[in-house]
C-alpha cells in the first residue's frame, strides 16, 4: 500500500512514516506543500492521502476538493478540533476527519477505515458534529480557511480588533471578512454570526447558547 503524507513540518512526516511503515507496511511518499503534493498524488496513485489543512500557499482546503475529484481518499490530521473545520474539510471531500492529538492506535484504526472508504471522524469531534447539527447543517463549504480562523476566534470571544492584530491583516479587512462570512452563511447580524462561532466550539450546549443576550 502507498501513503502520501502531507504536512509541512519534517519531523511530523517522518513520525508518521515510521508508524506507518512499521505498523502497516506501507510505502511513505512525502509533500510539504500543496502543488507537490497534488503533483505526487496524481502521479502516484497512493491508496491514501494523510492531510494536514494548516500548509504553505493555497493550503490544505484548497488541496482537498482538487483530490477527491481525483478518486483519491483523503484523512484529514489536523492541529484543529474544532467540529466547524471537521465539517469544512468534509464537505470539501475528506474521507475522515482527527486531530494531532489522537493516539497511535486510533490513528491506525482511522487510516485503516479511511483507506477502506469508511468515513473516520475522531470520537471527541464526532460528538461534538452531531451536538450542532443544526448549526453545521449551514453552508460551511462556502468558507475559506481565513473564513474559518475568524470563526474560531470569534468562538474564542475576541474582538475584531484583536483578530486582526493576531492575523496581521487591518481591522477593515477582518470587518469585511466577517461581513461576507455572514452572507455565506445567511445569518444578518454580527451577534449571530458569533452565537454561530461559539456553537462551534466545544464549550455550552445549544439550548445555552439560544439563551445568550
Amino acid at each position: 500500500m502507498k501513503i502520501l503524507l502531507v504536512d509541512d513540518h519534517t519531523v511530523v512526516r517522518a513520525g508518521l512514516g515510521q508508524l506507518l511503515s512499521t505498523a502497516l507496511g506501507a510505502t511513505i511518499l512525502e509533500a510539504a506543500d500543496t502543488p507537490t503534493a497534488l503533483d505526487l498524488a496524481l502521479h502516484t496513485r497512493p491508496d491514501l492521502v494523510v492531510l494536514d489543512l494548516g500548509l504553505p500557499g493555497p493550503g490544505g482546503l484548497w488541496l482537498l476538493p482538487r483530490l477527491h475529484d481525483a478518486g483519491l481518499r483523503v484523512l484529514v490530521l489536523s492541529m484543529h478540533a474544532d467540529p466547524i473545520y471537521a465539517r469544512r474539510a468534509l464537505d470539501a471531500g475528506a474521507t475522515g476527519y482527527v486531530s494531532k492529538t489522537i493516539g497511535a492506535d486510533d490513528l491506525l484504526d482511522a487510516i485503516r477505515q479511511a483507506m477502506s472508504g469508511q468515513c473516520y471522524v475522531e470520537a471527541g469531534i464526532a460528538a461534538m458534529l452531531n451536538e450542532h447539527r443544526d448549526v453545521l447543517g449551514r453552508d460551511f463549504g462556502r468558507l475559506t480557511a481565513r473564513d474559518l480562523d475568524i470563526m474560531r476566534f470569534l468562538g474564542e470571544g475576541r474582538s475584531l480588533s484583536d483578530i486582526a492584530a493576531t492575523l496581521g491583516v487591518s481591522y477593515k479587512t477582518v470587518a469585511n471578512t466577517a461581513g461576507m462570512i455572514k452572507t455565506k452563511l445567511g445569518v444578518a447580524r454580527t451577534v449571530d454570526l458569533i452565537r454561530l462561532a461559539i456553537a462551534t466550539q466545544a464549550g455550552g450546549t445549544m439550548d445555552e447558547i439560544r439563551r445568550m443576550p
